[in-house]
């Protein structure tokens, strides 16, 4: 058995892959809209939040020989769990890792605090594409300057952002990735003077932001992601099977 850890789309096409070759797995999703999209690409769906203990546990009453970690690369406290409780259990980590790009026009920054710092020497209208989880530190952070915000079009989410303060005109509800066009369009009908966003790589579009707002000259502020050392990590779906070989999962 493969315990997926997902959330992307990229866990997505990894499990229509595992389909496809009739390989045993169960997707793991920390959300109900995540594991509304994972019912679609997956028969065997797990959905909450695992600690060391319980991933251990799961494991082992699932009869698991291989954790293939495809969550989003800012939720370093996810994989970093992940990797502890399969050395403990000693089952091979493989961590899906999506590749990214910048371009001149891009501020790179360590964290939130610093990416609130650089936005308010650059512009006054700040367009964030970081989600709704961090929402509430941009609120305190940019508390002078004007956000719009792109979130996901979930009710619990527009109503938090509501709850911090942001109106109408203030948030954009869609669900991505977004091709360079509808970026343009969003950022030259909001008025946006900067764009925040993080180093999510080419899966959550990222190249795409990046090249809409070179060519209207916006500044990006690009909040990295952090570095960790993973046992084994793959890039591309295709560098998969051979690993799969290696690890004598087949």
């Amino acid at each position: 058995m493969i315990f997926v850890l997902g959330g992307t789309s990229d866990s997505l096409l990894i499990s229509d892959w595992l389909t496809e070759t009739k390989q045993p797995f169960i997707l793991s999703v920390a959300t109900d809209y995540g594991e509304t999209l994972a019912k679609q690409h997956a028969e065997n769906v797990f959905c909450g939040r695992l600690s060391k203990e319980e991933m251990c546990t799961k494991w082992h009453s699932e009869n698991v020989q291989l954790v293939i970690d495809a969550t989003h690369p800012f939720a370093t406290i996810v994989s970093e769990t992940a990797m502890e409780a399969c050395k403990e259990t000693e089952i091979p980590y493989i961590r899906f890792e999506r590749t990214s790009e910048q371009t001149d026009n891009t501020y790179l920054v360590a964290d939130i605090e610093e990416a609130c710092k650089v936005a308010t020497e650059l512009g006054q209208r700040i367009f964030l594409t970081t989600g709704s989880k961090n929402l509430p530190e941009f609120v305190a952070g940019l508390r002078n300057l004007h956000i719009i915000a792109r979130i996901l079009p979930v009710s619990d989410v527009i109503r938090s952002a509501e709850e911090l303060g942001l109106v109408a005109d203030q948030i954009i509800g869609m669900k991505g990735p977004f091709t360079k066009e509808a970026n343009r369009t969003q950022l030259e009908m909001t008025g946006a003077d900067v764009l925040i966003t993080k180093e999510s790589g080419k899966q959550g579009g990222f190249q795409e932001k990046l090249t809409a707002a070179a060519e209207l000259e916006i500044p990006v502020i690009v909040i990295r992601r952090k570095q960790l050392n993973y046992p084994i990590e793959i890039n591309h779906l295709t560098e998969l099977p051979e690993i799969l070989t290696q690890l004598e999962v087949y």
